[in-house]
């Protein structure tokens, strides 16, 4: 037991920042995990649907990749920097240029998502010789200074100040869109349009890039209808702006039906970038682009810690599981199971507006029985409830009211079922309160 008598939540908002969230009225501390449960450290052990806001991907204590990454510690080398040839990075490059579909594809390591959408920023900017972006409203992009300037959801844009020119589509999220109550074929068309007045009012034409999440991650997984972002691509190409795909909440197969996400819109981006469930846990990020973007910068540069011997060892071997042990089809299979036993807790309690996402990426949205209206209280309300029913969750959206369920992609079918059980226990008494 620590010296230190205080609990560890005192300590923890004495000496870090007012703004740095945490989960429940009681806040947990993990530590111990195996397969998709981790234990607190009271003794209590929760099946976790939130997997480190979707970066344990594989799951806990994955003998494959301890082992590799203890291989690596043997060595000796925990680092060199991108000065020196690093086996693992090449290795780990070559396996993500050939799964990312972009012609001569060339790849960059970083340690974070946030380090990756800037490095994309970067990079069409200088490409393009423009400042301006397009982004998605309700979008995150990262906590970095550029990133929080894309980033289209007011709750996570902390300043205003930008060191680019930003406008904002619609399209990312169906359920509060003005376009909303039309069919699929005809919100892609209004979208589109939007995309084309947007072009010709607030922009000089020449536009570096668009940058878009397939689904909204910490929008609330918020899922626009396929085909939408091909719609898009097909007018960006005729202004020649580059198409930039955050996958890093959509990557390596949790979509189900694709390995990436922006896959389901029949588009290959131009960029896309990388994180989360790579490393299953390793800081490791990264994009992928073709091969005259990624060369464009004129300036050296180097990586310091991106793709360092331990992540990179690592993440081949998360990787290297992944597709051994087709996870993406896992992923596919468990995610109708989940999301049907989710429609059927939403037909008896009216507390949930919509049911949405892809694979294992399933949003709940919470509102107020009988309309749209958002209801915070509600999600807050079973983000504790599953938690006593020992279940692990996410919550967001623009208007906090979103429950975000992302369990390891090693799921099995017991365990969704336990997990539905939970839900429907808190999702009821989250009705009952808002009745």
């Amino acid at each position: 037991m620590d010296d230190n008598q205080t609990p560890l939540v005192d300590r923890h908002r004495a000496v870090l920042p007012s703004w740095l969230a945490l989960y429940y009225a009681d806040p947990i501390e993990i530590v111990s995990a195996e397969g998709r449960h981790v234990t607190d450290s009271t003794g209590t052990t929760y099946l976790d649907f939130f997997a480190g806001i979707l970066t344990n991907a594989i799951g806990y204590d994955v003998a494959e990749i301890s082992d590799a990454i203890r291989r690596q510690l043997d060595t000796g080398v925990l680092h060199t920097s991108t000065l020196y040839l690093i086996r693992g990075q090449v290795e780990l490059a070559e396996k993500i240029a050939k799964l990312s579909n972009i012609p001569d594809a060339k790849v960059f390591f970083t340690n974070s998502g946030t380090e990756a959408n800037e490095t994309a920023l970067m990079l069409c900017t200088q490409f393009r010789r423009s400042n301006q972006v397009l982004a998605l409203r309700n979008s995150y992009h990262g906590r970095a200074f550029g990133t929080v300037a894309i980033t289209g959801n007011r709750g996570w844009s902390a300043s205003s100040l930008s060191p680019v020119k930003v406008s904002y589509v619609h399209g990312g999220y169906p359920y509060r869109s003005p376009f909303g109550h039309l069919s699929d074929v005809d919100y892609i068309r209004a979208c589109t349009d939007d995309l084309r007045e947007i072009l010709q009012t607030t922009t000089s034409g020449d536009v570096a890039c668009m940058i878009a999440e397939p689904i909204q991650g910490v929008g609330g997984f918020c899922t626009p209808p396929d085909g939408l972002f091909a719609a898009f691509k097909d007018v960006l190409d005729e202004y020649g702006i580059l198409l930039v795909s955050d996958e890093v909440q959509t990557g390596w197969g949790r979509t189900g039906e694709h390995f990436w996400g922006m896959d389901s819109h029949g588009v290959t981006a131009d960029i896309m970038t990388f994180a989360k469930g790579l490393g299953n846990g390793l800081a490791i990020g990264g994009l992928v682009a073709r091969a005259d973007v990624m060369d464009c910068l004129t300036a050296n540069s180097i990586s310091t810690f991106g793709g360092n011997p331990v992540a990179t060892a690592g993440a081949n071997a998360a990787l290297d599981f992944l597709l051994d042990n087709d996870l993406q089809g896992n992923a596919a299979k468990l995610g109708v199971r989940l999301t049907e036993g989710l429609h059927d807790i939403a037909a008896r309690h009216p507390v949930v507006g919509d049911v949405r996402g892809k694979g294992l990426m399933i949003g709940v949205e919470l509102v107020e029985p009988g309309g749209r209206t958002p209801n915070a209280k509600a999600a807050m309300t079973v983000l504790e409830q599953t938690r006593a029913h020992g279940l692990l969750v996410g919550k967001g959206g623009m208007h906090n009211n979103v429950i975000r369920l992302a369990p390891p992609m090693t799921l099995t079918e017991g365990e969704v079922d336990e997990a539905l059980d939970a839900l429907g226990h808190a999702i009821a008494a989250a009705d009952g309160e808002a009745r």
